[in-house]
């Protein structure tokens, strides 16, 4: 059987690299949002070590699952935070790990609910394949192939370092 091992703080660096490259082919007035968890921890250090003027957003995709009624409310209040105008803005969603599709589709609907950006990019830094929906991202860190049992995260530490989880519950 062969382990998996990924270097989320060496994927983080490559992360940072393509966000720098998209940033700047995009509007300048492009805002970071990280979905919640991973994402957002991803967005506010991108945010930080990109040097960029302002605040990163989060956006949860909670309300918006197509699984919600199994899944219920996980920490009982949606940490959606969008200190920005999303109306006519240009995006970056930021997120971990990107499979099937779902949680950017919930991400989109949360979005609409704030208004209409003028464009949304995605950045991952783990694309694992086995898409159910048509979404791409613009830029992915790594693409790596799990069997469907298994679930990838992304763990921070307290200093803010980045680590990955996978998980085989069968």
């Amino acid at each position: 059987m062969t382990t998996l091992q990924l270097d989320a703080e060496a994927l983080y660096a490559d992360l940072r690299r393509g966000v720098r490259t998209l940033l700047a082919e995009s509007p300048g007035d492009t805002a970071l949002v990280g979905v919640w968890s991973g994402g957002a921890w991803l967005a506010e250090r991108l945010q930080r070590d990109l040097g960029r003027p302002g605040t990163h957003g989060v956006i949860s995709s909670t309300l918006h699952r197509d699984d919600f009624g199994a899944r219920g409310l996980a920490s009982g209040t949606d940490p959606t935070a969008l200190p920005f105008e999303v109306e006519g803005r240009h995006l970056l969603l930021v997120d971990d790990v990107l499979y099937t599709g779902r949680t950017i589709r919930a991400v989109l609907n949360e979005l609409f609910d704030f208004g209409r950006p003028a464009s949304v990019r995605l950045a991952v830094l783990v694309d694992r394949g086995g898409r159910e929906l048509p979404v791409e991202a613009a830029f992915a860190a790594a693409r790596v192939a799990l069997p469907a049992t298994q679930r990838l995260s992304l763990a921070r530490d307290p200093a803010g370092l980045f680590t990955f989880a996978l998980e085989d519950p069968s």
